[in-house]
């Protein structure tokens, strides 16, 4: 699938509200082109659902098997920074980054599985109500590929068609020849799981912001998909429900009807 990158304005009058944002969203989390996953005209979609609860939050797990660098990943998004000691996540950690995006305020939770045996039912739990599954394998390590497919079902049993994403991480620690070999068959098992690839590295930064922009980017043009279909379908309900109201010349015909004339 291609995505073309599409430019929006804000809206005039919400001058007032971006100092507001401003105030709260950092500088490098505010987004004013992203790629459009249906090309429809989205500036009245996005100004009719301005207020949507459903627009303004959006939740991602990431899974995979135990030290590919799920967290590593996460701590260089959300704090830039980059820990060489490695500690096993317990359970689940929690982010929050908050976006702004075309002036609309909007959310990211990212949710940090762990990837331990004895920890897989504990963290199965918050994959309901997820919008984005994250899965994670070392590039480094071609044998965390094997599970791939495994935590992405596991994942998405208990989410409404989520976005997937597979990401490679530790790209720094591949020679080019490597690299083409590891990514060759990532692109297969991503297709395999109707996923997008994408390749990181933690320790250097690079793709990091990148791909996390895309995941929001993605996320919030899908919710708005989403969101105006469903207001076509309300609409169309609504519509089917209308009350037929008879002009009075047509009921004044109606009761002449019933008398008889008089000789």
């Amino acid at each position: 699938m291609r995505y073309s990158d599409i430019l929006i304005m804000p809206y005039e009058n919400n001058l007032e509200r971006n100092s507001v944002l401003s105030a709260s969203v950092a500088k490098d989390r505010i987004i004013t082109k992203f790629p459009q996953v249906n090309p429809l005209p989205l500036y009245n979609s996005i100004r009719t659902l301005y207020f949507s609860y459903r627009l303004k939050i959006c939740k991602a797990v990431l899974v995979g098997d135990v030290a590919v660098g799920k967290s590593c990943l996460v701590n260089r998004f959300c704090h830039d920074v980059f820990n060489r000691d490695y500690k096993a996540t317990i359970g689940v950690d929690f982010e929050v980054e908050k976006f702004s995006i075309l002036s609309i305020p909007f959310n990211l939770q990212i949710w940090d599985t762990a990837g331990q045996e004895r920890f897989k039912c504990i963290a199965a739990s918050y994959y309901r109500g997820s919008n984005v599954v994250i899965v994670v394998f070392d590039m480094s390590d071609i044998s965390s590929l094997t599970g791939v497919t495994q935590w992405k079902e596991d994942a998405c049993q208990n989410a409404s068609d989520p976005l997937v994403f597979l990401v490679g991480t530790k790209k720094d620690l591949l020679t080019d020849t490597s690299y083409g070999t590891v990514e060759k068959e990532a692109i297969a098992i991503a297709h395999e799981i109707n996923a997008e690839f994408w390749a990181v590295s933690s320790k250097t930064g690079e793709n990091v912001k990148e791909f996390f922009f895309r995941v929001v980017a993605l996320t919030f043009d899908d919710a708005i998909q989403r969101e105006a279909e469903s207001m076509k379908t309300r609409a169309k309900q609504i519509g089917n429900d209308f009350i037929r109201i008879e002009r009075k010349q047509d009921l004044y015909d109606k009761k002449e009807s019933g008398f008889s004339k008089c000789c």
